[in-house]
């Protein structure tokens, strides 16, 4: 068996330049991309996957390897290889940065203060790689933890793709809002950049996070990724800091 992956529509460049477990990662996302593997469901084994890449069981491992460090597959002993889905623990928060002072856990509560669909405005439309005034959706909610206003989200998302996203359907939802994109609307997120900067409350914003006018906010500026990188949310979030701090890990 040679260690070459059988993909007659990949790009010779590719060959020439990643390394070849770099090669089969991307021939793995590129299933999950399509669909042939659903949130939650268990991928082939490394064996499988092998012979149908014509690689080393080696190979696949190390390309599993780091899809499982992205978070975007699960090992489980004894299981197999599952693919991430936002209603895992380890995942549910996994875009969330923000750690209680204390580190204590704290019950989260999800409160949806709209949900319409208008034109897209210039700079919504450039995030998310759409023209001027295609449709999207724009959905607002307060994030609370113990019950106190934390995160004042406005969410917006391609229209086109999220058709059937209403208030009504997100008041009957119970789980993970991302977990939602993934079981009706087949989107999931995989990766996503952020900008950070310091802001002050209006007094809009400060009545739904129960605050003082102009007390400081910490603004996080975020788009979400799906496969492909294609960008899927515009996501613009006030945090209260009051009893928490952002926290990332830097490799």
């Amino acid at each position: 068996m040679t260690d070459r992956p059988h993909d007659p529509g990949r790009a010779a460049s590719s060959a020439a330049f990643s390394p070849l477990y770099q090669q089969i990662k991307s021939l793995i996302l590129r299933g999950l991309d399509h669909g042939e593997w659903k949130p939650g469901e268990a991928i082939p084994s490394e064996f499988e996957l092998a012979a149908r890449y014509q690689v080393s069981q080696g190979t696949v491992r190390k390309a599993i390897d780091e899809l499982a460090a992205d978070n975007l597959l699960i090992r489980r002993q004894g299981k197999g290889t599952f693919v991430a889905t936002h209603n895992e623990a380890k995942v549910r928060f996994r875009f969330l940065r923000l750690s209680a002072d204390d580190g204590l856990p704290a019950a989260s509560r999800s409160q949806i203060l709209d949900c319409r669909r208008l034109k897209a405005p210039p700079e919504v439309a450039g995030a998310l790689d759409m023209r001027t005034g295609d449709m999207v959706v724009n959905m607002r909610r307060v994030l609370s933890f113990d019950a106190i206003p934390t995160i004042l989200d406005d969410i917006w998302l391609p229209g086109h793709i999220f058709k059937g996203l209403t208030m009504e359907s997100l008041e009957r939802y119970r789980g993970p809002v991302y977990a939602l994109f993934e079981t009706e609307f087949g989107v999931s997120m995989v990766r996503a950049d952020e900008k950070i900067r310091a802001v002050i409350a209006t007094s809009a914003q400060a009545e739904l996070l129960s605050v003082p006018v102009s007390s400081p906010l910490l603004q996080v500026e975020r788009i979400s990724y799906t496969y492909g990188d294609r960008p899927m949310e515009l996501r613009r979030g006030l945090y209260v800091t009051e009893r928490y701090h952002y926290r990332n890990s830097l490799n």
